[in-house]
This record gives C-alpha cells, sequence and structure tokens, in this order.
C-alpha cells in the first residue's frame, strides 16, 4: 500500500463520500421513524391476513420491527445505489477508467509496483464503504431515537450490522476492483460488476416473496446479509465467512490477473 496515492484518492473522492454518507444517512433514519410511528399499525394488517406477510417483506427486511427497518433500509434499492457508488462505480473505474481515458500509464510510470496500486485501491474502496455504513449506522440511531423506538436498539449488536454490511459491499467491490483489471474498457469492467449485483439482488427478493424459488438465494450474495437476525442477536458466523471468501476469491485472481497483464498503448 502506497500512503501517498492513499491520500491523493481520498482527497480526490472526499465531496463525493460526503454526500454518500448524508444520503445514507437521512435514508437509513427515515424507515425507524416510519416503524415507530405506524410499525404497530403496520402489523395489526398483517395479523389479520388480509395482506400476505412475504408481500410486505423486501430481502429480508420488513417494516414490523426496528431490526426489520433497518435491514429494510440497509437491503433496499436507493441503499444499495447510494453504497454502489463507490462499491461499483469507483472501483471499476479505478483501473479500466484510467485505462481507457489513457491515464493510467502515467500511474504505473511511478515506482509503485502493480501490486501496490491494486491493494492501495482496495484499501481505499473498503475504506469508503466502512465510513458510508457508519453513517448508515448513525442515521439508523437518529431514526430510532426520533421514533421513540431506541430503547428497542442493543448498542453491542451494532458493529456486527456494521460489519456484515462492509463484507457485503465489500464483497462487491472486490468483484469490481477484479473486473477493472481485467480490461482495457469501462463499459465490461462495470457491465459485469452490475450484473453480478443485479442478478445477485434478484435471486435474494425472488427468494423472499416465491418459496419455490428459495434455493436460489444461496447463490446471492445478499442472502448472506443477514441484518435482521444480526440486529436481533442470532449473528451466523457462516455468513461472514462466505462473503469473505467471495472477496477474497476476487482478490486473489486480481493479484495475479494485474501484474501479467500486458498493456499496450490506449487506442
Amino acid at each position: 500500500m502506497n500512503r501517498a496515492l492513499l491520500a491523493h484518492t481520498w482527497r480526490a473522492q472526499r465531496l463525493k463520500l460526503v454526500i454518500v454518507c448524508v444520503g445514507l444517512a437521512i435514508w437509513s433514519a427515515l424507515l425507524p421513524i416510519v416503524y415507530g410511528t405506524f410499525g404497530q399499525t403496520f402489523r395489526s394488517i398483517i395479523d389479520s391476513g388480509l395482506i400476505p406477510k412475504q408481500l410486505m417483506q423486501f430481502g429480508g427486511g420488513d417494516i414490523f420491527s426496528l431490526s426489520g427497518a433497518m435491514a429494510l433500509g440497509a437491503i433496499h434499492p436507493i441503499s444499495l445505489i447510494l453504497n454502489s457508488i463507490f462499491a461499483a462505480g469507483f472501483a471499476t473505474s479505478s483501473v479500466a477508467g484510467e485505462r481507457q481515458r489513457g491515464t493510467l500509464e502515467v500511474l504505473l510510470a511511478r515506482p509503485l509496483s502493480r501490486r501496490t496500486v491494486y491493494v492501495t485501491l482496495l484499501v481505499a474502496v473498503l475504506g469508503f464503504i466502512a465510513v458510508a455504513v457508519i453513517a448508515s449506522v448513525v442515521g439508523s440511531t437518529i431514526g430510532a431515537a426520533i421514533g421513540g423506538v431506541a430503547s428497542e436498539l442493543v448498542p453491542a449488536r451494532l458493529p456486527f450490522f456494521w460489519l456484515n454490511a462492509v463484507l457485503l459491499f465489500g464483497a462487491i467491490a472486490a468483484v469490481g476492483l477484479a473486473a477493472s483489471v481485467s480490461f482495457d474498457r469501462l463499459t465490461p469492467a462495470i457491465g459485469l460488476t452490475v450484473g453480478f449485483t443485479v442478478v445477485s439482488y434478484f435471486l435474494e427478493v425472488l427468494g423472499t416473496l416465491w418459496p419455490d424459488a428459495q434455493g436460489l438465494q444461496r447463490y446471492s450474495v445478499f442472502h448472506y446479509f443477514d441484518a435482521k437476525q444480526v440486529l436481533e442477536g442470532n449473528v451466523v458466523v457462516g455468513n461472514f465467512v462466505i462473503l469473505a471468501i467471495v472477496a477474497a476469491v476476487a482478490i486473489g485472481w486480481a493479484l495475479v490477473e494485474f501484474p501479467r497483464r500486458d498493456l499496450a498503448a490506449p487506442s
């Protein structure tokens, strides 16, 4: 890892990071407030049997409890898009984007090995994700306080929620970086990363809404982000390990592929 390159990357991305953090904090505060205000009403409707419970759930989150509301906020498309600005956008553009613009050669002209450049970019994107998830946790905590349901929140469980989310988006970022070092153009790199993310997301949601498709959820990285169970004190270590393995495989690929690539002059 190169500290100068890392510092430069953080400076270049700090405004974007602030915007993402503010957006995530506001969004994450919203659903606990909704739960605190209307949660009991929603629960009464579901208990009455008027609406199937599956239709009121979304990727493992719901609005019937504080843990469910926080899980829903973390897995909702709005949160996914905001987190993907770094997990998919920055990760894929960090090498393939530089290559497409013809500026990668300038970066690699420094007395740095390709592995050093890659590890520095990996540390940077994981740092961005970690800070963004902290913003989500802070927003959820503030929302729970505003909604009058802060007593249902167990502070000791929040670090596990944070770690589970960092591992999820870190795995996506690792796939994005692996794609980025594998292509000379941004389009295939971001296409592969977004495709991986969207298909994983679809399989998880499909299994939630359609019981017969639950077997497909095991092939989704989102299936191993079990925020509701974590916030209720049921931490499944295997979920953390599987996300770490996905990230490790992508990192291993990148560490092998990037140094041996023949980077010709840009066309």
